[in-house]
């Protein structure tokens, strides 16, 4: 079963680029890395002009695309299920989730100014740490607390809480 992990931030706290540091890291460290994102809004859409997109337009319910090296899979849903997603790829090591700040799975804060650190207090549970560029907290936050550069520090992180926690 693979380890989920999230990472949670408002809008340009830095996720994004978090989450893209760390998938080459942890894929150097030799493990197999999904990365699920939130599109609360439903932001998503497929290439103007590509086959797929013609296929989706004409209300195709899934359509497949099958690369010599990758699957880009679309597929319509009434309600889409993180959960249901979740089981999809439990085969790998890792899945990060960007978003999904109100799911329960373990997460870590991604903020970059005071107003999205607020952001700690609306977690349930809380966020198994921190990371961000505001050297102003320095290291009394009460988890454990990242620069978002630190992407070797996350990443031991990462391991090391799997590997002693029951996620």
């Amino acid at each position: 079963m693979a380890h989920c992990l999230g990472f949670a931030g408002y809008s340009n706290s830095g996720k994004t680029t978090l989450v893209a540091k760390l998938v080459v890291e942890m894929k150097q460290r030799g493990h197999r890395i999904a990365v699920m994102k939130h599109d609360a809004h439903g932001h998503y859409k497929e290439a103007e002009g590509a086959d797929s997109t013609a296929f989706v337009q004409a209300g195709a319910d899934v359509v497949v695309t099958l690369s010599p090296c990758a699957v880009h899979i679309y597929e319509q849903k009434a309600e889409a299920s993180l959960e249901e997603q979740l089981l999809v790829y439990a085969h790998l090591d890792y899945i990060f989730i960007e978003g999904f700040k109100k799911e329960k799975h373990p997460k870590i804060a991604v903020y970059r100014t005071l107003e999205q650190q607020e952001l700690i207090k609306e977690q349930v549970p809380d966020p198994i740490a921190v990371a961000t560029n505001l050297h102003i907290l320095g290291n009394d936050a009460a988890q454990p607390w990242f620069d978002l550069d630190d992407i070797q520090g996350i990443a031991d992180f990462i391991e090391y809480y799997f590997v002693n926690c029951s996620y």
